[in-house]
């Protein structure tokens, strides 16, 4: 390298040495000066950011009390709202209270249930959502106080669909020899009831223990 070096004439030599400063200064700017630029203009950024930042914690901390009420006023309206839920630890238990709820309502109502369908469960946050499909006959005063009857009970309950058809026989017409003999109805009503249950958690997955593996080993 040194040979080489004094083989050059003064010209060469010194371009060779602007060579090797443009080198290094690009390499340098590449891995110094960028990176040290950027991490400035980084920094910069966020010190402009921090009072927005801080104004911002600010106003939530001035609303640290109320924010507190309202979580405590969720709290006691959950509390309050918990005898309306259906009862039972499976869905099927909750759809079986669901059930007899309305039907009872149907019942005291005058309507006849002429059938009932449990649907599949949903799931709602924390909460299941249970409901069944029922067609109930009836007149419409007693198909309005079965709606009454249904916002108003004990538990929390809500019609999500329903279908009116009318049973209107014009005067004169006979009744079918098959058709059973029942109270006059002119509505057949078809709807969704839903009701609400505490979702429960998911059974843990069962482990086998090293007996049991040794024991199923050894069969």
């Amino acid at each position: 390298m040194k040979r080489i070096w004094e083989r050059l004439s003064r010209r060469e030599r010194g371009l060779v040495g602007v060579t090797l400063a443009i080198l290094i200064i690009l390499v340098a700017r590449y891995f110094i000066v960028s990176p040290f630029l950027e991490r400035r203009e980084w920094v910069k950024s966020q010190l402009e950011l921090q009072p927005q930042l801080l104004e911002k914690n600010q106003r939530y901390l001035a609303r640290k009390d109320e924010f507190a009420a309202g979580l405590e006023a969720a709290r006691n309206e959950i509390k309050a709202r918990e005898p309306k839920l259906l009862t039972g630890d499976t869905p099927s238990v909750s759809a079986s209270d669901l059930q007899d709820t309305v039907q009872n309502l149907a019942v005291k109502g005058g309507t006849q249930v002429i059938t009932t369908r449990v649907l599949n469960p949903e799931t709602v946050g924390s909460f299941a959502k249970i409901a069944i499909q029922m067609e109930i006959g009836g007149q419409i005063d007693q198909i309005v106080n079965l709606m009454r009857a249904i916002d108003t009970s004990p538990k929390l309950l809500v019609v999500d669909e329903i279908n009116v058809r009318s049973l209107f026989r014009p005067v004169g017409v006979p009744r079918p020899q098959a058709v059973p003999q029942v109270a006059v109805q002119n509505l057949r009503v078809s709807l969704t009831v839903a009701g609400y249950a505490r979702a429960q958690p998911p059974a843990p997955a069962k482990t086998e223990t090293p007996a049991a593996k040794s024991k199923s080993g050894t069969e």
